[in-house]
C-alpha cells in the first residue's frame, strides 16, 4: 500500500471516529486488543489508551487510525460498560496511614489505594482479598477496602476463591442485597392467592439430588374423566420476589447464575430467596410459574394452560429413591411415578425420532474430607429418575417458547430470551466424520436432519465400547455452543423450532427474563424489553464464564488428589493429542495429565498428524491415538498450574500393533 493509500485511510478513520463494543484482553507483552463481534480483526488499544479498563472488561472503543503495519484498526478505550472482576487477590503493603495493594495478576492492573480506615485488619505483607470501591476520573490507580485475609492454612480455599474472582464472580452479596432480600415478607396474602390458580389440593412433589438445598421445580398429577390425566410442571415464581431494577435485580443480573465447584455453591440469589422463600419445600405452600398439561392413554397431550399458581408440596424426593420405585415397581406414589416415567420415556423416544441427538456424558464428581480435600471419585450417569425430571422440563421451556413466538408488538415478535443452538460447523465435523469413520460410523451429512441421525446411529452403536467416551467427547466438539439470543434460530441439538429456559429461576437469570415476558402477555399488557439482547449476551458470556470456574476447580481437585499416587502407575485412555505430547485420562479418577513428546524421546521421535489425531513415531511407526488404551505414572502434581504430568509406561511384552499404540499402517 501506498504513503498516499495509508494517509487517506488513517484519515477516513479519523473522520468517521466509529464506536464499537467488545471484550477487552491484554497480552503478555502488554499491548492490549478489543474483540469486536462481527470485525475481522480485533482492534488494537496501546497502553496509554486503556483508560482504566482492566483485562475482560466490555468496552466501549474509539477507533482513531489504522496501523499501517498490520492493517488493524487502532482505538483508545473511551467507557467501561461492564467490569468483568471487581475483586483481586494480592499482598498489603502497609504505611502509616493507608496502604497499597499489589495484585497477583500477570495482566497490566495498577496497585489499588486502601486507607488505613478499610484494612479491616490486614497488616503489611498478609495475603488478601480487595475489592475496588471507586476510581474517580483524576486519579491514577483506584480506591479498595479488603474483604477478607488469606491465611496458610486454608489454600485450597482461596484457590477456588482465585477462580471465582478472575472470573469475576463476587464471593459476598452486598449489604444493599442482604437488607432488601431480609424485608421480603414470607407469608402469602389471601389476595395473592386468589390472583393465581390453586393446586394445593394435588399431589405434588420434587425430585431432586440428595444435597440439593433449593428445589425450583414440582411436578403435580391427577386423574381426570375418560382416562385423561393432568400434570403440572411448577416452577419457582421468582419474579414475584424480585422487583425489576431493584438493588436485588441488580445483583442477580451481574451474577447472571450460579457457580457449582466440587466443595461449594455461588448462588445467585441470596440464601433468603433460593432455599427458604422460592424453594418448593415439602409441607408448605409456594407461589410458582406452572404449566398444566392434560394427556390422554396414547400419551397424547390434549389440552394445556400457563399461568401463575400456588401449590403445595406433598413429598421431596431424591433422584435415588424414584429410581429404586422405577426399577422395584414399588413405593411412596408408585403408581403416580411409573406413569410419570413410562410418559417421559414416550416423550423421550419421539423427540429423537424427530432430530434431537442423544449425546449422553458422565457427571464425575469428587467426595470430600470435612476440610473439603478430595478423598475418592464418584461417577453419575444419567437415569430414568433424571430423564422424568429432564423431559417434563424440556416440555414445558419448549411449550412456553412457542406459546411466546406467536405474540407480536406491532408487525415484530416480541423480545424474548430464546435459548438457541446453531448447527454443527463444517469445518469442524469433516473431520469428526472422517475419525469416526476409522471405527466404523458412517455420516450422511447432506442435510441437518441426516446429521442428527448418523450421530444417534453412532451413538447407540458404541455403547459400551472402548472408543465410546472418545467419539461422545469429540462428537459434542464439534456442535456449536447453545447460547440466550433474542433471534430465534431454533434448537438443533434437541431439535426443537421453539426453546427457552423457563424452569430454573433460582439459579439462571434469562429465566427471570422468561417469566417477566410471560407476566406482560398473560396480562394483555405485552412490553419490548429494548436491552433484550444485550442482556441475553451477558447471561451466555456470564454462563461461559461459570463453566470456566467449573473447569478450572474440578482440574484443581483432580491435581490435589492425585497428589498422593505420586509414583503409582494406573490404566489411562489417550484424551488429545498435540504435537508436544498427548493427555491421557485415568479409568478409575477421569483425571487427566500430560505426557509430554520430550518424555517418549527414549522410544522414538513422535510427530503429530492432524488428519488422524495421532502422536507417530518415525521410525518405529508407534501411534498414539485418542481413545488408545495406555499405562501411565503419575509423575507431577503442580497446584498452582493446576497440571498433572504423567509418563508413558512400556508394558512388559509389549509389541507394536498392540492394543494401546497401534502400528501406522499407511
Amino acid at each position: 500500500m501506498s504513503k498516499k493509500n495509508k494517509k487517506k485511510r488513517n484519515k477516513e478513520y479519523k473522520r468517521t471516529a466509529a464506536l464499537y463494543k467488545g471484550r477487552f484482553e491484554i497480552t503478555r507483552s502488554g499491548m492490549g486488543f478489543v474483540v469486536v463481534e462481527g470485525l475481522e480483526r480485533d482492534v488494537i488499544i496501546r497502553p496509554n489508551d486503556f483508560n482504566k479498563a482492566f483485562h475482560g472488561d466490555f468496552v466501549r472503543v474509539e477507533v482513531t487510525k489504522g496501523d499501517a503495519r498490520s492493517g488493524r484498526m487502532q482505538g483508545i478505550i473511551t467507557q467501561i460498560i461492564e467490569r468483568k472482576q471487581k475483586q483481586f487477590v494480592g499482598v498489603i503493603e502497609v504505611n502509616r496511614d493507608f496502604a497499597f495493594f499489589i495484585p497477583d495478576s500477570s495482566k497490566s492492573i495498577p496497585d489499588f489505594f486502601i486507607p488505613a480506615s478499610s484494612l479491616n485488619g490486614a497488616k503489611d505483607g498478609q495475603k488478601v482479598i480487595a475489592k475496588i470501591v471507586s476510581w474517580e476520573k483524576n486519579d491514577k490507580r483506584p480506591r479498595a477496602e479488603v474483604i477478607e485475609i488469606v491465611t496458610e492454612a486454608r489454600e485450597a480455599d482461596l484457590a477456588m476463591k482465585e477462580i471465582l474472582i478472575q472470573q469475576g464472580f463476587p464471593l459476598q452479596f452486598t449489604q444493599e442485597v442482604m437488607e432488601e432480600s431480609s424485608s421480603l415478607p414470607d407469608t402469602i396474602s389471601i389476595d395473592e392467592i386468589k390472583r393465581r390458580r390453586d393446586m394445593r389440593d394435588i399431589l405434588t412433589f420434587t425430585i431432586d439430588p440428595f444435597d440439593a438445598k433449593d428445589f425450583d421445580d414440582a411436578i403435580s398429577y391427577q386423574h381426570l374423566k375418560n382416562g385423561v390425566i393432568e400434570v403440572g410442571v411448577h416452577i419457582a415464581d421468582v419474579s414475584h420476589f424480585i422487583e425489576e431494577d431493584s438493588v436485588l435485580d441488580l445483583s442477580a443480573y451481574e451474577r447472571a447464575t450460579s457457580v457449582y465447584l466440587p466443595d461449594r455453591v455461588v448462588p445467585m440469589l441470596p440464601e433468603r430467596i433460593s432455599n427458604e422463600l422460592c424453594s418448593l419445600r415439602p409441607h408448605e405452600d409456594k407461589l410458582t410459574y406452572s404449566c398444566i398439561f392434560q394427556i390422554n392413554a396414547k400419551g397424547e397431550i390434549k389440552d394445556s394452560w400457563m399461568g401463575r399458581t400456588v401449590i403445595h408440596s406433598n413429598h421431596r424426593f431424591t433422584y435415588e429413591e424414584v429410581q429404586d420405585i422405577i426399577e422395584s415397581g414399588a413405593g411412596l406414589y408408585d403408581k403416580e411415578i411409573l406413569h410419570l416415567h413410562a410418559l417421559a420415556q414416550a416423550f423421550r423416544s419421539k423427540r429423537m425420532k424427530e432430530g434431537a441427538i442423544n449425546f449422553s456424558s458422565q457427571e464425575v464428581r469428587f467426595k470430600l474430607d470435612e476440610n473439603g480435600t478430595p478423598i475418592g471419585v464418584v461417577i453419575k450417569e444419567s437415569k430414568a429418575s433424571h430423564q422424568l425430571i429432564e423431559e417434563l422440563m424440556l416440555l414445558a421451556n419448549r411449550f412456553v417458547a412457542a406459546r411466546v413466538a406467536k405474540v407480536k408488538l406491532g408487525d415484530k415478535p416480541i423480545p424474548f430470551p430464546y435459548r438457541i443452538h446453531d448447527q454443527p460447523d463444517e469445518e469442524k465435523l469433516i473431520p469428526f466424520v472422517e475419525f469416526a469413520k476409522k471405527y466404523g460410523y458412517h455420516f450422511k451429512t447432506n442435510s441437518p436432519d441426516q446429521i442428527a441421525k448418523s450421530f444417534n446411529e453412532m451413538l447407540t452403536r458404541v455403547q459400551g465400547l472402548p472408543e465410546q467416551r472418545v467419539l461422545e467427547q469429540m462428537g459434542i466438539r464439534t456442535m456449536a455452543k447453545a447460547v440466550y439470543t433474542s433471534k430465534n434460530i431454533g434448537h438443533y441439538g434437541l431439535g426443537f423450532e421453539h426453546y427457552c429456559h423457563f424452569t430454573s429461576p433460582i439459579r439462571r437469570y434469562p429465566d427471570i427474563l422468561v417469566h417477566r415476558v410471560l407476566t406482560g402477555i398473560l396480562g394483555n399488557d405485552p412490553t419490548a424489553d429494548k436491552k433484550m439482547e444485550q442482556k441475553c449476551i451477558h447471561s451466555s458470556e456470564r454462563e461461559r464464564a461459570a463453566m470456566e470456574s467449573e473447569r478450572a476447580a474440578n482440574k484443581y481437585k483432580q491435581v490435589e488428589f492425585m497428589k498422593q499416587f505420586l509414583g503409582d502407575e494406573f490404566d489411562a485412555v489417550v484424551s488429545g493429542v498435540a504435537s508436544f505430547g498427548f493427555w491421557a485420562e485415568t479409568v478409575d479418577h477421569k483425571c487427566e495429565g500430560l505426557i509430554s513428546a520430550t518424555s517418549l524421546l527414549d522410544y522414538d521421535d513422535f510427530v503429530y498428524h492432524e488428519a488422524e489425531y495421532a502422536l507417530i513415531g518415525k521410525r518405529s511407526g508407534w501411534a498414539f491415538r485418542i481413545g488408545d488404551a495406555v499405562k501411565i505414572k503419575v509423575v507431577a502434581a503442580n497446584l498452582s498450574k493446576r497440571q498433572l504430568d504423567y509418563e508413558w509406561i512400556l508394558d512388559i511384552g509389549f509389541k507394536p500393533g498392540s492394543v494401546s499404540t497401534k502400528k501406522n499402517k499407511r
